[in-house]
């Protein structure tokens, strides 16, 4: 695969649209041919997902038919053990090595990249693209990162998205399933139809 490769990584649980909304805007801005969705197996630096990982495989691949331009990757979920962004990058420079490679994040990813095993190997492999919040801005970026960021930025192999994140939050989609309280107009309909034929979430099915 050649061209503009998006990796879009993150637990799903559950994918919901404001993930294809902010996936649809990084393809959009960045030009990108395809923008691989990759749900996480163990992640290290967030709390293990609540939902096994081939429900949350199986929802993202139902999320990802909302575009042409969207594919899912089963690699985090198949490779044993926790899972560090520095192989997954390392995994697809290797097998993509003509591609230029984005790796798709939102601002608060960016401000804790520093945390991140081997986090030097992941912007010397890909580019970065980060979605900000209202009210961010690079100064706000810890020390450790000022240097890389400010080369990045020249170089444009860092790219804050101009388009705003959606307020949507699996934490809170999974609160309302647990209680009760309807989800309508946060996920798509056929990860909606997923989610209450194997009741997943808890709650009352017919809420979601």
């Amino acid at each position: 695969m050649t061209g503009r490769l998006g990796l879009f990584g993150g637990t799903f649980d559950p994918p919901h649209l404001g993930h294809t909304h902010i996936a649809r805007a990084f393809a959009d801005e960045l030009d990108l041919d395809t923008v691989i969705f990759l749900p996480a197996g163990d992640p290290y630096h967030k709390a293990a997902p609540s939902t096994p990982a081939a429900h949350r495989l199986a929802m993202t691949q139902l999320a990802a038919q909302a575009d042409p331009r969207f594919a899912v990757s089963d690699l985090d979920t198949v490779r044993g053990g926790t899972t560090y962004t520095a192989d997954t990058v390392r995994i697809f420079r290797q097998h993509y090595p003509a591609a230029e490679l984005w790796w798709l994040m939102g601002a608060d990813s960016l401000a804790a990249l520093h945390t991140w095993k081997d986090w030097p190997s992941i912007v010397r492999q890909t580019r970065i693209a980060a979605a900000a919040r209202s009210g961010f801005a690079l100064s706000a970026l810890p020390s450790e990162l000022h240097a890389w960021a400010a080369q990045a930025l020249n170089d444009g192999s860092l790219h804050l998205l101009s388009a705003p994140l959606s307020d949507i939050s699996s934490t809170d989609i999974r609160g309302r399933l647990k209680n009760g309280q309807h989800t309508g107009g946060l996920l798509d309909p056929a990860v909606a139809a997923y989610i209450r034929r194997h009741k997943l979430y808890g709650g009352s099915p017919e809420n979601v």
